[in-house]
């Protein structure tokens, strides 16, 4: 006989049974085993919202599997996640292998080292009932809201509907955001750029006008920034003040969830799902689903080292560092980090997938970089005098360059980096070599990014890490969104629906009362509040709402306005409109029935075919990566996974194609020319914009 340990994923289950040896038996559980019905709402409101669970379709040979195991095993130790989904995976395998609910059979493993697994093994503990009854009120709150708003979406507004209590939020904050930017009326404003020269150098720097004596002055329009630089005619620009110091730079914590898909999507372009599977094909099956900052003395060890051996002693921060997880976090896991800090990308880059390489590469840099040292910066801040005005100029030098040797975190929008300045002494006269006037206006908020999305939710304390990629998945699938670029847009469908969840369930979709709401299930999971009580205290209110807003739309239906383009109907003349269809989206005419007139609605590139000079249109691969292809592809069959651009080749005269990544260029692909050219950085930042 041996003692049966169970865990979530068969890659953890190999790894553990090395370490644990013969005497035990490691089965891996995949997930849940039980969940809630698919076919019905599966909770009995009437009596405290008893869950009715069901085992998991497909899993039963599964199931007979671990019954049998565990009818041969000494004991049963029950080695699932440590947090509270792992939690309540323990307590289910619990109820349906009927095994002793106050027994100390519930192990942790916070890191899947040997270290780490015997910790866990000898600290057995009972199962955490707080934990359990934080899991099943979120998965009922979410089912309740899910399964008695979804039907009347279908029923008021078109088949196929869902809402949920953080999908409905998030599709709300990407409409607000576009409300916002329709709303956004631009302000025009004026800068006054200096190009200054200290004497026996030949290397301008840059000064920005300020104001004067009294203070700031903002120059609104051009007539007032004409004379200013009248004013400014014939003046001497002398240094009135400067200020030196040291500027110190923290690196940032090791990845949680949330900041991973982030960075992920920032640096990379990787879609949050994306972003989520790879990781949790590393690291012999550690899932990645922390939002904790914590970090083993192992690690933080063996990162030391490394860093020592590299960079050398003063690459080490004075103390380790030790990060500050929130509240809320599930301290369970440690943060997202290799297993081994030693292991350099560079040495298992033959091992893996290209995604699971960059991933691997970003993970181990931020973690490496969050044990060093600081980055310190000499700054320099100068007023310049012209006359009665004042003009700035500010920069950096680099004294030591610190973690930022290894990486530095990326930001949704970026910081302007340092200028160099001159050594300037104070009094010192400068010569002037351009001045010059410059319009600009005010710019509306940026759409949401998947990045700032995530980053939203977090910040308003909606949802959990782990929910964050499977709601942008949905909200997408359910045309709800759609992605312009990197950009998250809301759809007519995601404009309507928002608009009457409003009107109707102003709650569900209001950040206040979901972030409170989650507030309140960490409250359960803390032993704070009851998880029956927390139900209770929803649905009254909740029940109500959706009873006055069945009597609201009581035979009536929200009609979806019809999207018009600028492609006309060869058949009538009507400018077509975009229509929803079983297989996505098409082209018809609003003339309907008059009219039946439509056709796939193809997303033109502006390109043409560099070899029979039809259009070049965007397709979708099976996994949803945009490629381009020739409208006539069955006879020509040119495709390219390089965007296609209006412009046209100085060459031949075909249309040109722009290569992105580390090789950017744009060149022309007719096989006859071999035209190409860099991509300009200013170029560049408007395409990822």
């Amino acid at each position: 006989m041996s003692d049966l340990v169970i865990v979530e994923s068969p890659a953890k289950a190999k790894t553990i049974k090395k370490y644990l040896g013969k005497n035990y038996e490691v089965i891996a559980s995949m997930g849940h085993i039980r969940d809630l019905p698919k076919s019905k709402l599966g909770v009995d409101v009437e009596h405290d919202f008893q869950p009715m669970y069901t085992e998991i379709k497909g899993k039963e040979e599964l199931i007979q599997e671990l019954k049998d195991a565990a009818q041969k095993s000494d004991k049963v130790y029950l080695a699932t996640d440590p947090d509270r989904e792992g939690e309540a995976i323990s307590w289910h395998l619990a109820e349906l292998l009927h095994l002793d609910e106050h027994a100390s059979n519930r192990v942790t493993f916070n890191e899947i080292t040997k270290s780490g697994v015997q910790a866990g093994m000898a600290h057995p503990r009972q199962i955490d009932e707080d934990l359990v009854n934080a899991q099943q009120a979120r998965r009922i709150l979410d089912r309740i809201v899910g399964y008695k708003i979804s039907p009347f979406l279908w029923r008021k507004v078109r088949r196929g509907l869902s809402a949920g209590r953080v999908q409905s939020v998030a599709v709300r904050l990407i409409v607000d955001r576009e409300e916002e930017i329709k709303k956004f009326k631009p302000q025009e404003y004026w800068t006054l750029d200096a190009k200054l020269l200290k004497k026996g150098t030949k290397k301008p720097f840059a000064a920005v006008f300020y104001g004067d004596q009294k203070g700031k002055i903002k120059i609104k329009n051009k007539e007032q920034a004409d004379e200013i630089l009248k004013n400014l005619e014939g003046a001497s620009y002398q240094v009135a003040k400067l200020k030196k110091g040291v500027r110190r730079k923290s690196p940032a914590p090791p990845f949680i969830t949330s900041t991973l898909q982030q960075d992920a999507s920032r640096k990379l372009g990787f879609q949050a799902r994306r972003t989520k599977k790879a990781p949790q094909e590393l690291y012999e099956g550690v899932e990645v689903r922390t939002d904790s900052l914590r970090i083993a003395d192992e690690a933080r060890d063996a990162s030391a080292a490394y860093i020592k051996e590299t960079y050398g002693d003063k690459y080490l921060p004075e103390k380790p560092r030790v990060f500050k997880s929130r509240a809320s976090a599930q301290d369970g896991h440690e943060a997202i980090r290799p297993t081994m800090p030693s292991l350099t990308p560079a040495q298992v880059k033959d091992s893996l997938s290209l995604d699971q390489y960059k991933l691997y590469k970003l993970i181990w840099e931020r973690f490496i970089a969050s044990q060093m040292a600081n980055a310190v910066y000499d700054t320099v801040a100068a007023d310049i005098s012209a006359g009665d005005y004042l003009f700035k100029a500010s920069g950096h030098t680099v004294r030591f360059d610190g973690f930022t040797v290894l990486y530095e975190e990326s930001k949704d929008e970026e910081e302007e980096a340092g200028t160099m300045l001159p050594p300037l002494e104070k009094d010192e006269v400068l010569r002037l070599k351009e001045l010059k006037g410059n319009q600009h206006f005010t710019q509306p908020p940026p759409r949401f990014t998947e990045a700032s999305l995530i980053k939203a939710l977090e910040e308003n304390g909606i949802g959990r890490p782990s929910t964050y990629a499977p709601t942008i998945t949905t909200i997408l699938a359910r045309d709800y969104v759609e992605r312009e670029g990197k950009a998250l847009k809301p759809t007519v469908l995601g404009d309507v629906t928002t608009k009457l969840m409003k009107d109707l369930f102003q709650n569900i979709v209001d950040v206040k009362f979901t972030a409170n709401m989650e507030h309140d299930l960490d409250e359960v999971e803390a032993g704070e509040k009851n998880w029956v009580e927390t139900l209770h205290d929803f649905y009254g209110g909740f029940e109500n709402t959706l009873e006055e807003a069945e009597k609201q739309m009581d035979g009536t239906r929200v009609k979806i306005p019809d999207e018009e383009t600028d492609i006309v109907c060869e058949k009538c003349g009507r400018k077509m409109v975009i229509k929803l269809g079983r297989f996505g989206k098409f082209l018809a005419c609003p003339g309907y029935p008059e009219c039946k007139n439509t056709k796939k609605l193809v997303k033109e590139t502006g390109g043409f075919c560099p070899k029979c000079g039809a259009r070049m249109i965007e397709r979708k691969s099976k996994k949803g990566r945009p490629y381009y292809g020739c409208e006539n592809y069955k006879d020509c069959g040119f495709m390219t996974w390089d965007l296609p651009i209006a412009e046209k080749c100085p060459k031949c005269g075909k249309s040109l194609f722009q290569k992105k990544g580390k090789m950017a260029k744009i060149y022309c692909a007719s096989e006859e020319c071999d035209y190409e050219r860099p991509v300009e950085k200013a170029a560049k930042k408007t395409e990822e914009q």
